[in-house]
């Protein structure tokens, strides 16, 4: 029967004696001998003391948690939105000779008596997830849980998706990954882990989609069939079982059903959806002022500058190296009047030096990571030594909070970008803090072996907070590495320390995809390449995948050659003049510079889209980025491309990603889609073969479409827009689009100073029509829109705007032209 079975640790015992060196247990559950059933509550205890709990979150999620004597039982979760409220739910129960039987209007769910497995079935009864063997623990006496685990079934042709930021294709079946938060320099293909951890994946079974996430922060482990055994599992070092399945049945609604658990980040600042330039490290301050200068003599537009760890005062967190940037106030004033946001850099190792205020506040107030007899931890990272403040203590936010009050409040600092947070460590084989050190977890005291992978989580929100209270009025814009599941609520990030390679431009596209998916809208790559130095081909292809990315950061190692870490300020001068390794969108000759300028225009011009979308993102949960397979699950060429995508919920990508290549091989789902460069149309469910000449960026809009284009400026806020222009998709059949609008800055929009306008696109035997219905007090500057009718398959006889005939305009290219209102509630264009 199965159930508790304690063993030895190892076969060296003393025979003379009957005390062993450990204890090891196993856990499997047993038969069910009892249950309870509350409103939405269902408690099942088997015969050896394993106990589960079901609570119906809401039809299409359930929380399954599983404990055994002695458990801490505690509902507390860093990842679940504090905002996410369950529904009332008809919660259905009863129980057979074999099973019991439980069901929400979505959701069917069968318990095994034998041995507590556990089944899901959608309201049809398809089996949608089957319990392989179910709950399994192994613990000893001396050393702990070291594992608790969930096996399932994985059928032939199961697919799996997610998991965050894993150096892999989209498909995960096949491979075994771990979630544990790493500095991974220079990472290739396949290395695991990696920064962050998003224990979460969607899986699509016999064409419906379903979803696990496991609420824990040990360290995981996710196998997806890698034993080629058709068996998936998942599994931590510690804590308690405690998962969510979320049903579908489209991967898209598995997404954003998980993205709802865990909670979207407020509005961005519209700045922030612009071209970022960055680098190790932009010093000093003249330097600087050049770079701002080159952007805009060159007419190449650019929202924001960062500055990397060498504007600090010798790695000193919060503060100013003197000599490099005498007036950091003024150089910031300056650059916000050419229209540069500054972004710097915020680490949480603190130096070690007892006339630093920041090291001298923490160690006052006990605010540092300590061993478990109270020894503050000291290890090096920038600083040969440095302490860490303990962020899961929320007195310790707030004092880190506090800290930002001179670069928010009194310099202007538009943006902070937290690094090394894993915490990444030099040095130690580990890369970071030993598994004692001690957490205040909010109350739930206990190891790093628990805290480590809700570190720079916690650091991040620390960061928003302090952002938020000392400039209030200004949307924060926070950049983090390291982050867990949730964390998207405080953070964008974007992939890490990666290499200018061809490999690495694919893995930019397919670790942007699979972030998004598992939460994360906010995402991006270092454009080119962090490590080593692009070709100009390379960086050209990289910004035109990078212009569909939500984050779009142009970031290198630079100078510091094999990570050098420190700079000498007399090698100031020689270093600047070294611009071999620069990588500004100029730096390749003038050739090169043109065709940049136009990609990075491009992005400008479809800021109202992406804009749009990321309201969606937030208020409906929809991701930014998808692989063509969330477009039409039941599409089996859909669901094998690994390169194309779509950037909102109207525009297919098909990037250039291999050296040398003019063209591509690009398939399409189902329905028509037009070139934007040509408006030439494609059918969907075949692939094409598309011109791709370097200096074009290959995408298409689906039929049915408006698109909204934004005029290009230098930086967002240059000036108020004249124009709205919407380039209007021909479609037979009946579409939606929306454009979202707001100040792009500040706060109203929550009191609902925003545009939300709706145009549906309808034809018939008699008429084209583009309705417009608008919500929401806010009215933009533009007083003109130019609609731009594309692929009508008629010669129109006349137009009628808002009830009113109009002159018929003529076509250019196939293309009609009509200016409107910005008000505008319908045009007809008659057959």
């Amino acid at each position: 029967m199965p159930g508790t079975e304690p063993q030895e640790e190892n076969n060296a015992i003393d025979e003379t004696s009957d005390r062993k060196p450990d204890i090891i247990s196993r856990h499997r559950p047993g038969r069910v001998v009892s249950h309870e059933r509350g409103d939405q509550q269902l408690i099942f205890r088997t015969e050896n003391n394993v106990e589960l709990q079901i609570r119906v979150q809401t039809p299409d999620i359930i929380q399954l948690t599983y404990f055994l004597v002695g458990d801490v039982r505690s509902d507390f979760s860093y990842a679940i939105n504090p905002g996410f409220e369950p529904e009332d739910v008809d919660l259905q129960f009863e129980e057979d000779e074999g099973y019991f039987q439980f069901s929400t209007p979505r959701v069917n769910g069968i318990v095994t008596k034998k041995n507590l497995l556990v089944h899901f079935f959608d309201s049809d009864g398809n089996m949608l997830c089957e319990d392989q063997h179910g709950f399994y623990r192994r613990e000893s006496l001396m050393k702990g849980i070291s594992e608790i685990k969930v096996t399932k079934q994985a059928p032939v042709g199961d697919r799996f998706y997610g998991l965050g930021d894993k150096a892999y294709e989209q498909n995960l079946r096949g491979r075994a990954f771990e979630n544990w938060n790493t500095d991974a320099y220079a990472y290739e293909r396949g290395e695991d882990p990696l920064y962050r951890s998003v224990p979460f994946y969607a899986a699509l079974h016999n064409g419906r989609a379903y979803g696990i996430f496991f609420d824990n922060t040990y360290r995981t482990r996710f196998s997806f069939d890698r034993k080629e055994n058709n068996i998936s599992s998942f599994s931590s070092e510690g804590g308690v079982m405690n998962y969510y399945f979320i049903n579908g049945p489209g991967l898209t609604d598995v997404t954003e059903r998980y993205t709802r658990l865990t909670g979207t980040p407020e509005m961005p600042p519209l700045w922030a959806l612009g071209y970022h330039q960055c680098r190790w490290s932009y010093y000093p301050e003249s330097r600087v002022r050049e770079l701002a200068e080159t952007f805009r003599d060159k007419r190449i537009p650019c929202d924001a500058i960062y500055l990397d760890i060498d504007y600090m005062d010798n790695y000193r967190t919060f503060t100013w190296d003197a000599e490099l940037f005498p007036d950091p106030g003024t150089m910031i004033s300056d650059l916000s009047e050419q229209g540069f946001e500054t972004i710097v850099m915020i680490n949480p190792g603190v130096k070690v030096d007892e006339d630093y205020f920041v090291y001298q506040q923490g160690l006052e107030n006990n605010y540092f990571c300590t061993r478990p007899d109270g020894e503050i931890v000291i290890a090096p990272v920038w600083p040969s030594q440095c302490t860490f403040p303990d962020f899961t203590h929320p007195e310790v936010r707030d004092w880190w909070g506090s800290l930002y009050e001179d670069l928010m409040a009194e310099k202007n600092i538009s943006g902070i970008w937290n690094d090394m947070n894993e915490p990444a460590v030099f040095e130690v084989e580990s890369k970071t803090f030993p598994n004692d050190i001690r957490h205040h977890f909010d109350g739930h005291p206990c190891s790093h072996k628990k805290a480590h992978n809700i570190y720079g989580m916690q650091m991040a929100r620390a960061s928003l907070d302090g952002m938020k209270k000392h400039n209030p009025d200004k949307r924060p814009f926070l950049l983090t590495r390291a982050n867990f599941a949730g964390g998207q609520r405080y953070a964008a990030l974007w992939t890490g320390d990666n290499i200018a390679s061809w490999d690495h431009l694919r893995l930019a596209n397919e670790q942007s995809l699979r972030l998004s998916i598992s939460g994360y809208s906010f995402v991006g790559s270092d454009v080119g390449g962090f490590v080593d130095k692009p070709s100009p081909e390379l960086f050209t292809r990289w910004l035109q995948l990078a212009i569909f990315h939500p984050l779009f950061r142009n970031h290198t190692m630079g100078y510091n050659v094999d990570g050098a870490a420190a700079v000498k300020k007399e090698e100031v001068e020689l270093r600047k003049a070294q611009v071999d390794t620069d990588q500004e969108p100029w730096i390749f000759g003038d050739k090169y510079t043109a065709i940049n300028r136009s990609i990075i225009e491009l992005r400008y011009r479809l800021l109202h889209y992406l804009y749009t979308a990321f309201y969606k993102y937030i208020r409906e949960y929809t991701p930014i980025l998808r692989p063509l397979g969330y477009f039409d699950q039941r599409d089996e060429e859909a669901l094998t491309e690994n390169d194309e995508f779509l950037f909102g919920d109207h525009i297919l990508v098909a990037p250039v990603l291999d050296k040398g290549k003019t063209e591509v091989e690009t398939y399409f789902p189902e329905g028509r889609w037009y070139d934007f460069r040509t408006n030439r149309s494609y059918e969907g469910t075949r692939k094409h073969t598309i011109p791709a000449p370097l200096e074009e960026v290959p995408f298409f809009v689906k039929g049915g479409t408006v698109l909204p284009l934004r005029e290009v400026m230098q930086y967002t806020g240059e000036r108020e827009p004249e124009w709205l222009e919407l380039n209007a998709y021909y479609s037979e059949s009946q579409a939606a689009s929306q454009l979202y609008e707001d100040a792009g800055e500040g706060h109203e929009y929550r009191d609902g100073k925003y545009r939300l306008t709706t145009f549906t696109m309808k034809s018939d035997d008699e008429k084209m029509t583009i309705t417009a219905e608008r919500e929401g007090a806010y009215r933009p500057s533009y007083l003109h829109t130019r609609i731009n009718i594309i692929g009508l398959p008629f010669t129109p006889s006349a137009v009628q705007l808002d009830g009113e005939e109009k002159p018929l305009p003529e076509a250019s290219g196939g293309t009609y032209t009509l200016e409107v209102s910005p008000d505008f509630e319908q045009l007809a264009i008659l057959r």
